[in-house]
């Protein structure tokens, strides 16, 4: 009996150990790469700055930053991944959902479609989105260093009360300045007769996107309200069953 407990508490702890280490591991690299995107969404912020300093116009801004802009919002695919295998404790369909949109509005809508880059639309989410991002993953940084500054937290949940709205509004407005040279080009779509026998008709697609809105924004705007009266006033949040 005697050895088999002993087998036990050293199967215990080994099993521990190895909680620790993951756990070291997995705060190791999320910090890692919540300073990384802090600093890529910091170098945006500057070279928008710089740049409509410069030449006093936001016209050619978004050619400007386009690499950098791709890049980082396309790395935060990652996000998802950190869902899926529990490194952090958020819904997977709640991440998916908004790191999926914005890469959509990045890569399908503003990259691909030239005419309106410079619209003012697109002005407005960017500079909502770095903005948004700046305060999210230096928040993020600060908490896993433990070391959270209560005005990052205040930022953090107070912020996207007004900024959330506008950046919505934005990538509306961009999809719908879209939506003309979508159907005179009929980009990105597929017609009959083909091989396959598909179609897909992009132009309708964006505005099943756009009221897509309708549904989606509400509840990620109400979770992120119930998230801030849980963390700013110490509410008990208490999630219905799906």
């Amino acid at each position: 009996m005697a050895s088999s407990e002993e087998d036990g508490s050293v199967e215990e702890k080994e099993n521990n150990n190895k909680k620790k280490s993951k756990s070291a591991l997995a705060i190791a690299w999320l910090t890692f790469y919540n300073i990384a995107m802090t600093a890529g969404w910091l170098v945006l912020a500057i070279a928008m700055l710089r740049f409509y300093i410069q030449k006093g116009t936001h016209v050619g801004l978004y050619r400007s930053i386009s690499r950098t802009l791709k890049f980082f919002q396309t790395v935060a695919l990652v996000e998802i991944i950190h869902c899926a295998v529990g490194m952090v404790r958020t819904s997977v369909i709640v991440t998916g959902v908004q790191v999926c949109s914005r890469i959509f509005m990045v890569w399908f809508i503003t990259n691909s479609i030239k005419q309106i880059q410079n619209e003012e639309s697109v002005i407005l989410f960017l500079v909502v989105w770095t903005v948004t991002e700046i305060t999210r993953y230096s928040f993020y940084t600060f908490n896993l260093l433990k070391h959270l500054p209560y005005f990052i937290k205040w930022a953090r949940y107070n912020m996207f009360i007004i900024m959330y709205p506008i950046g919505v509004a934005g990538e509306l407005m961009t999809i719908y300045t879209a939506l003309p040279y979508v159907r005179r080009s009929g980009m990105l779509s597929v017609r009959l007769p083909n091989k396959y026998n598909v179609s897909f008709d992009y132009y309708i697609f964006l505005i099943i996107v756009m009221l897509s809105y309708i549904p989606l924004f509400p509840q990620l705007y109400f979770h992120m309200l119930r998230q801030r009266r849980k963390v700013l006033h110490g509410e008990v949040i208490v999630e219905k069953d799906e």
